[in-house]
């Protein structure tokens, strides 16, 4: 590693890092992002993410050995030859959203997902597992989506029509290192439903009206949960082309889960239904 110390936050390293935590254009335009701890970094190396730069505490890290430490055996040889630059406490605070992160950041190379990078790896059976979101416009619920997806074993995300940034730091935060297991493809709705009909894939949305209820519903086949935006629900181009509507009781005042909260219980009801016999799971 090439090592090198940052003294003031107004070194253009630390600018710069500033700038791709707080804009999109920045990211978009570098094809850079920011992964923040331990558990996120080490996601993005089993993954095949390719590491730019690293940026450490010297406050926690006085040397690279003790920041290597933290980590499994590829670490050493995936850094081999990149800049890390030790941050005097008071400027690694500028770059560090949680204090909890064991006093690193690295600035990684996006990797951006196209249909043909999914795997139908069948992780829930033989049957593909796909869920579609339509315009989620808070990070916060996407990362979490994706977080269910991963503890499910989704084979892909489809994200139609995203209303956020897909490398939103406070994505990659909520999703706890997810983002990094499953794949993410960004796309229309057209481009999403002609993919699941190619592949007779059953697309099961979520939604009150002209609905049954989901622990009614097989979804032993392949299957496509489509869920809505916080604000707006499903658009018609969903509820004209699904070839279930599927609902969850509400036996409260309120009409509606969060985005995350209703996926959640969609998608362990498609791991109660394949699993069950195998798990013991009731």
């Amino acid at each position: 590693m090439n090592v090198f110390e940052i003294t003031s936050a107004q070194n253009p390293k630390i600018k710069n890092v500033v700038s791709l935590l707080e804009k999109s254009k920045a990211r978009r335009e570098q094809h850079l992002f920011i992964a923040e701890g331990v558990r996120e970094i080490t996601a993005c190396l089993n993954n095949g993410y390719k590491i730019d730069s690293l940026f450490l505490n010297c406050g926690i890290h006085r040397t690279p050995q003790d920041f290597i430490s933290l980590f499994p055996c590829e670490l050493p040889l995936a850094c081999n030859g990149l800049p890390l630059f030790l941050c005097a406490p008071h400027v690694y605070a500028k770059i560090a959203y949680r204090e909890s992160t064991e006093g690193v950041v690295a600035i990684v190379e996006q990797k951006n997902f196209s249909l043909q990078d999914i795997v139908l790896k069948g992780r829930t059976g033989k049957s593909p597992f796909i869920l579609v979101v339509e315009s989620v416009e808070k990070p916060g619920n996407l990362g979490a989506l994706l977080r269910t997806a991963d503890a499910c074993g989704v084979d892909a995300v489809l994200v139609c029509d995203p209303l956020t940034d897909l490398y939103n730091p406070n994505l990659i935060r909520a999703s706890l290192g997810s983002y990094f297991t499953v794949p993410v493809v960004a796309l229309s709705n057209d481009e999403a439903l002609r993919w699941l009909k190619e592949r007779d894939i059953k697309i099961f949305t979520a939604q009150l009206q002209d609905s049954k209820w989901y622990y009614d519903t097989d979804f032993r086949q392949g299957t496509a949960i489509v869920m809505g935006s916080e604000a707006k629900g499903l658009t018609p181009f969903w509820r004209n082309v699904a070839d279930v509507h599927i609902k969850i009781p509400m036996l409260g005042e309120m009409d509606s889960l969060n985005v995350s909260v209703s996926a959640g219980v969609l998608l362990y009801e498609v791991v109660r239904q394949r699993f069950s016999e195998q798990l013991d799971l009731h």
